[in-house]
């Protein structure tokens, strides 16, 4: 299990992941995870506990980004029918703990690599918008991302939110809150398919729970406004390439 002062350095982690994150519009399961790698927290505890404290976060930057920006209902529901049940699929799913650890430490690295390069260029914010891509192909996407999400314990904004922009299907700022809520259910029917199959929930989580709301709140009010963090940004994606290398050896 997680001793003390594990438990209180990972409560600051948390803390800090969230107010990264949902600066963002995200929920923070990658950064959630990559502090529970860096700490060595056991596999089976790591999906769940980042699924909760994700719904936690994914909740506040819905509610603060709907009421900046509004919410643009096409962004988020045809990416949200198919990847639901297959979020749950993936939650059911019991990866052996080799496998585990390459495909987190895989997303981990993709979302290093994509939040160093989003701070590195303005080219994303400027492309042109030509709309919300096909229904069908939108079915598709949101299939592959919820399974995903449900096997690796992220809720799939980190890949939602730069595909929207950079395929040109939305604006940044269009793009926050239905991502949010991609986040939020994606989490809620993740854990769900975890559910079922009894997972380990370590005792301090409601303190992390407590460290991330607070996190979620300061981040989310900052982020609905446009807060430049590009160097906060930077320094997260360093710590999500060392977690990821270190999950994937």
């Amino acid at each position: 299990m997680v001793s003390l002062d594990e438990a209180l350095l990972l409560a600051g982690l948390f803390f800090a992941a969230a107010i990264l994150y949902s600066s963002v519009g995200h929920g923070g399961a990658s950064g959630y995870l990559a502090s529970m790698g860096l700490v060595g927290v056991a596999p089976a505890i790591m999906r769940p506990t980042a699924l909760v404290m994700n719904i936690a976060v994914a909740s506040i930057s819905l509610y603060k980004f709907t009421r900046a920006n509004g919410f643009r209902w096409r962004l988020f529901l045809p990416f949200a029918a198919t990847s639901v049940p297959m979020a749950f699929i993936g939650g059911r799913i019991h990866l052996p703990v080799a496998w585990f650890g390459a495909l987190v430490g895989a997303v981990l690295l993709y979302s290093a690599v994509r939040l160093f390069t989003e701070t590195m260029t303005s080219r994303v914010q400027a492309r042109e918008v030509t709309g919300p891509p096909p229904v069908p192909l939108a079915l598709v996407v949101g299939a592959g991302i919820g399974l995903l999400s449900g096997l690796t314990g992220v809720g799939g904004g980190i890949f939602l939110s730069p595909l929207l922009v950079l395929a040109g299907w939305a604006t940044v700022r269009d793009s926050a809150a239905p991502t949010a809520a991609f986040i939020l259910i994606n989490s809620i029917a993740g854990l769900a398919g975890l559910l079922t199959r009894q997972p380990t929930l370590p005792d301090p989580l409601p303190y992390w729970v407590l460290a991330v709301i607070a996190g979620g709140l300061i981040g989310a009010s900052f982020g609905a406004r446009r807060l430049d963090n590009r160097a906060m940004r930077r320094a997260l994606a360093a710590v999500l390439l060392i977690a990821g290398a270190k999950m994937v050896v």
